[in-house]
């Protein structure tokens, strides 16, 4: 398939060869000759890609030897930072713009150059990018060439993207450290409260980015757990996404008031917190599309409409931008012996616009082995749960349950049961028309619609995610986000609690050897789970009789027989040890997870085995005739001068 129409760049033209060279010559051919530093001009700074640096002058000749605005402008390195964006489809950007805006634009002021850490971070972040695309990590990027140490005296040049988001944030004089401010929060001081409440709590939490917004504002997660960065062995990991929807913003609000109340009572002393921390790994994302929320929030409260804001940059509605699972699901779910569970993405996703919020949410679910998952929404006061789309296309309301319909009731009673306002009798308040539902409903049963969350959740990993519709009105007044707190609160808490039900457990062979990836099944629910890579799982289950088989490929099934108890809170421990069988097949999957040579997503999938390839952006190894990535044609197009240092091969 062609690529998309990205590169239309046709009026420019690479600089042409040079002749002889008598200094080292670059990884582009090019002659590498240092300035002398009498000989160094600074001038305006005048690049459109670089305006937004965090300079105002640069100087002649770059650490290129480029000279002037007129050689920049045409050389292949420049032509190839004003397209990364497109080309990475938003991951690592602004940030690599920048970072190469360092190289071709250089700092004047002291002649410092860029801190060599920050190029080696980023480096290890969106290497997989560029592997994605099969291009070569760019020469001009050497990070131990044209940047320098700390010690050196190097500048940060992201310094103006962060903003300042590294500072503290002082409170009010006279105000105690546990003290939250109910108010809305800008982008900026979201971060900053995050930040601070993880410095705060340093031995409990920490934040980490999960990748960027299409406009490169950082998905920034908290983390809770007695140790954070680190997967504990049948620890569960629990997440909660908020404003997934720009202009639905109570959620975002609740996860930055519950961080800072986990960390302020974890300190406090409170058992109940200190245990929920102690035994679990808590992941909050306030805003899973921070454009949108400027956009809404530039109208303001009270006044933003019923959609402004609701998409991400790209006009992408994020809650119908994931894979659809569903519709395959309900073709396997009639072929006797197929599997239903851990659907692979299929290859056609790939050709449609993906958004890089979306994407970053895919990747994380197959690096961290999530078992419950929570989105929260607004317009409405009920929660819902899977499936959302209905077994029948054209029906627009059907209720569509999984197999796992008694656990997604429960995990959603878990939530409405205590809250205020969910139990609340009358029938012309907020969600007042789902009362006799309980305040829960499956999702298909209320409105049918593809491309959710939480059914790819569902399908294509072990996690069972929830949507928590939270109010009637979207962006809601900031007196009016106290009384949501404490509405929600008890809610959130019961919720996170709920992943220590059913059972949990490790894996391993005779030898003690734990068994990755293999199957958990559970007689009477056609959805099977899979072992993390320490061989442990979570298999979340209401009370009652259950007939538990473990199997992997290479050994012996066991079957085992568990009773849980309806007033159990704590999951129940159901170890296996399989036998091998000593010789025949290893295919576990039975051809289910097709294979291809790259994930796109740029990590192992949740079964640790790639995922289907994006025809566009995969790699591809170079055949015999010498064929070359589809990006190729652009620049060799623009030019008699082929920049061969984007070749990997």
């Amino acid at each position: 398939m062609p690529p998309p129409p990205l590169l239309l760049l046709t009026v420019l033209v690479f600089a042409a060869a040079r002749p002889g060279c008598e200094f080292e010559r670059n990884p582009a051919g090019e002659c590498h000759r240092p300035p002398a530093a009498d000989s160094v001009t600074c001038v305006d700074l005048q690049l459109r890609t670089c305006s937004d640096a965090a300079y105002n002058h640069t100087t002649f000749p770059t650490l290129l030897q480029h000279r002037s605005w007129e050689v920049v402008e045409a050389s292949s390195e420049y032509i190839l930072l004003s397209v990364l964006h497109q080309l990475l489809e938003g991951q690592c950007n602004p940030d690599l713009r920048l970072l190469g805006c360092a190289v071709l634009a250089p700092r004047c002021e002291g002649g410092r150059r860029p801190c060599r850490h920050i190029c080696e971070g980023l480096r290890e972040a969106c290497q997989p990018a560029f592997d994605a695309i099969d291009m070569a990590w760019p020469y001009f990027l050497d990070c131990h060439l044209y940047f320098t140490s700390e010690d050196e005296g190097c500048y940060d040049p992201l310094e103006k993207l962060r903003g300042g988001l590294e500072a503290d944030e002082a409170l009010p004089s006279g105000l105690p450290p546990t003290f939250i401010r109910f108010s809305h929060h800008s982008y900026a001081q979201m971060v900053r409260v995050l930040r601070r409440t993880a410095f705060r709590c340093a031995h409990v939490a920490r934040t980490y980015s999960i990748g960027r917004s299409f406009d490169g504002r950082e998905l920034l997660v908290i983390e809770f757990s007695s140790r954070p960065g680190q997967h504990e062995l049948m620890e569960p990991e629990v997440k909660l996404i908020g404003n997934i929807h720009g202009n639905e913003v109570a959620g975002r609000e609740m996860l930055i008031y519950l961080a800072q109340y986990l960390c302020s009572e974890y300190l406090l002393g409170n058992p109940r917190i200190q245990r929920l921390l102690n035994t679990t790994r808590i992941h909050l994302l306030p805003s899973m599309n921070p454009d949108g929320y400027e956009v809404a929030a530039a109208e303001g409260a009270g006044y933003n409409g019923w959609t402004s804001g609701r998409q991400n940059a790209q006009n992408l509605d994020l809650n119908r931008n994931f894979p659809d699972l569903t519709s395959e699901y309900y073709r396997l779910a009639e072929t006797r012996g197929a599997r239903s569970d851990h659907i692979p993405i299929p290859q056609h996703y790939w050709w449609g616009k993906v958004a890089p919020e979306t994407k970053a949410i895919m990747k994380w679910m197959q690096t961290i082995p999530f078992v419950l998952s929570a989105s929260l929404h607004g317009g409405d006061l009920v929660v819902s749960y899977p499936f959302d789309f209905s077994k029948h296309p054209q029906e627009e309301k059907m209720f569509s349950p999984t197999p796992d319909e008694k656990m997604f009731k429960l995990l959603s009673r878990a939530y409405a049961d205590v809250h205020p306002m969910m139990m609340d009798r009358s029938e012309n308040r907020c969600g007042g028309n789902f009362l006799k539902r309980g305040s829960i409903i499956n999702g298909a049963d209320w409105y049918s619609f593809t491309g959710g969350m939480s059914d790819f959740n569902y399908l294509h990993t072990n996690c069972f995610e929830i949507t928590v519709e939270l109010g009637c009105v979207k962006f809601p007044p900031e007196e009016a986000l106290y009384t949501l707190w404490q509405h929600n609160k008890e809610s959130l808490l019961n919720f996170l609690e709920t992943v220590h039900r059913g059972i949990k457990g490790v894996v391993m062979d005779k030898f003690g050897k734990p068994v990755k990836n293999a199957r958990i099944l559970v007689k009477g629910i056609r959805h099977d789970i899979t072992t993390a890579p320490d061989g442990d799982y979570w298999r979340l289950l209401p009370p009652g009789t259950h007939i538990v088989i473990a199997q992997a490929p290479g050994y012996t099934k066991v079957i085992k027989k568990v009773i849980l108890p309806a007033r159990m809170k704590r999951a129940g421990r159901v170890d296996f040890i399989l036998q091998p069988l000593g010789v025949g097949p290893r295919n576990f999957l039975h051809g289910l997870r097709r294979t291809g040579p790259h994930d796109p997503l740029g990590g192992a999938s949740s079964l640790g085995e790639a995922t289907e390839p994006d025809p566009l952006r995969a790699r591809r190894q170079p055949s015999a005739d010498g064929s070359k990535p589809w990006w190729w044609s652009y620049f060799t197009s623009l030019s008699t001068h082929r920049p061969r240092w984007l070749l990997k091969y």
